[in-house]
C-alpha cells in the first residue's frame, strides 16, 4: 500500500509534475485470483444505455451454429469482437475527475483494488433481423383449415411466441412485425402461418361475396360477411382474412372493412404465377385483370418483389420470383440473381436487394460494391462482378 510520500517520489523519478494531477491520487493493485476471463465488456451507444437504465434487458439469441445477435425491444445488433492495444481494467468504486470534489486542499491516496482486466471488447452494429428461419418454421406446419370429421389434426412444430424468441435472431417486436407481414394468426394459443391456398380460398369467398352483394370495395360489412360465409369457413378465419386484405373502421357503430387494392391484387397476381414457370405477360395481364373484384385495377408495380418480367423474350413473359425466398446473406443473394440473370436493370434489380440495405446505405451503393455497370442498347445494366457458375 504506497504512501503519499512514495507516490510523491514516484512522481519526480517519472519527472511529472504534482500541479498538473489530480489532488486524488489511485492507487491500483490486483486482488487474488483476477483473470481476464472473469468479465466481458459490450459497448453500448446512448440509447441501448437508457434501454438498460430504465430497467429493460438485451437478449443475446442463436442457435450453436449461427453467430450470436443481441437483441433490445425492438432492434437487432451484430455482435463483433475488437481487440484494443491498452489494458481495460475493471474499478469498482473509481471514481472519475468529474465525480471528484473541487474543493481538497491537499493531495490524498486512494487505494483501488482492480477486479478483472481485459483487451477487447465487444461493439455493436446494427442489423436486419433474421427473419427467414422465422418463415421456415411457420411452414413446418402450415394451418390448411379446420380438421374434417374423423381427422387429427398434426400438432407437431407449432410455436408459441416464447418458443420464437428463443429460435430466432430477431427482437419481439422485429418478429411481431414480420408475423403480421406474412399474415400469421394466434390459433389455440401457437403462431400458424396459413397454407397459401387455403388463404386464398378464404379471399375467394371474401371476394366472390363482395361481387355477388355488388358492394363497394372500401365498405364491406364485417357482421353481414361473417353471417354469409360462416357455413363456409370459420368466422375468425374470415376476420384474419379481412385484416390481412383490408383495413377495419367503424361507422355508425357498424364495422366495415376497406380492402387495399394492391394487397388483393398481389394475392391474386401469385396464385395465378405458383404453378407456372413463365407465363405470357399480355395473356397474364388479361387473366389477372379478370381475376379480381370489379372496381379493382391490376398494375405491374403492385408485384415488385413479387415477380419478374422479362422485356427481351419475344413474347414478353412473366415468372414468380419472390425475395422472401432468395438467400438472406449478401454476397449469396447476388450470385443467385446473376444465376437468374446475367444482366439487371437498376429498376428490375433494386426490389431484389432493397432488404439487404444497412442503415443509410442505399441500393446504390450495394450495387457499386456487388455489381459492375455498363451500358447495353442506351440502358444502364448490372452483371456480376465475378464468374457465376450455372
Amino acid at each position: 500500500m504506497r504512501t503519499l510520500e512514495e507516490v510523491q517520489a514516484t512522481l519526480q523519478i517519472a519527472k511529472l509534475k504534482e500541479e498538473d494531477l489530480q489532488e486524488t491520487i489511485h492507487c491500483l493493485s490486483f486482488g487474488e485470483n483476477v483473470s481476464s476471463a472473469d468479465y466481458c465488456l459490450l459497448e453500448l451507444d446512448d440509447t441501448l444505455c437508457k434501454h438498460i437504465e430504465t430497467g429493460q434487458s438485451l437478449v443475446i439469441r442463436g442457435d450453436k451454429d449461427e453467430h450470436a445477435v443481441l437483441c433490445s425491444g425492438d432492434k437487432t445488433y451484430d455482435l463483433k469482437i475488437a481487440d484494443t492495444s491498452n489494458l481495460l481494467l475493471f474499478l469498482p468504486g473509481c471514481k472519475t475527475p468529474d465525480q471528484l470534489p473541487n474543493n481538497q486542499d491537499s493531495q490524498q491516496v486512494v487505494h483501488t483494488q482492480v477486479w478483472g482486466f481485459c483487451n477487447s471488447y465487444w461493439e455493436l452494429r446494427k442489423r436486419h433481423p433474421k427473419l427467414k428461419k422465422l418463415t421456415k418454421l411457420l411452414m413446418e406446419n402450415p394451418y390448411e383449415g379446420p380438421a374434417l370429421g374423423g381427422q387429427e389434426e398434426i400438432t407437431e412444430n407449432r410455436y408459441t411466441m416464447e418458443d420464437l424468441l428463443e429460435r430466432i435472431q430477431a427482437s419481439e417486436e422485429e418478429i411481431k412485425a414480420h408475423l403480421e407481414t406474412i399474415h400469421v394468426c394466434q390459433i389455440d394459443g401457437f403462431w400458424r402461418v396459413l397454407d397459401f391456398d387455403y388463404e386464398m380460398k378464404l379471399l375467394g369467398h371474401i371476394t366472390q361475396l363482395v361481387d355477388s352483394e355488388s358492394w363497394p370495395i372500401d365498405k364491406v360489412p364485417l357482421q353481414t360477411t361473417l353471417e354469409e360465409l360462416e357455413p363456409l369457413e370459420p368466422r375468425a378465419m374470415i376476420e384474419h382474412c379481412l385484416s390481412c386484405y383490408g383495413k377495419r373502421y367503424t361507422e355508425n357503430d357498424n364495422v366495415f372493412y376497406s380492402l387495399h387494392e394492391d394487397k388483393v391484387c398481389r394475392g391474386l397476381a401469385q396464385l395465378l404465377l405458383q404453378n407456372a414457370v413463365k407465363f405470357n405477360l399480355r395473356e397474364f395481364q388479361e387473366v389477372w385483370q379478370q381475376s379480381v373484384p370489379e372496381g379493382m385495377s391490376t398494375r405491374l408495380d403492385q408485384l415488385r418483389s413479387l415477380a419478374l418480367v422479362d422485356r427481351m423474350s419475344n413474347p414478353e413473359t412473366i415468372c414468380l420470383l419472390r425475395v422472401d425466398d432468395l438467400p438472406e446473406d449478401t454476397v449469396e443473394r447476388f450470385n443467385h440473381l446473376f444465376t437468374l440473370r446475367e444482366k439487371w436493370t437498376e429498376d428490375d434489380i433494386t426490389p431484389y436487394i432493397q432488404d439487404l440495405c444497412g442503415e443509410k446505405q442505399t441500393t446504390g451503393a450495394l450495387l457499386t460494391k456487388y455489381a459492375r455497370s455498363s451500358v447495353q442498347n442506351g440502358i444502364k445494366v448490372f452483371n456480376s462482378r465475378r464468374p457465376v457458375a450455372t
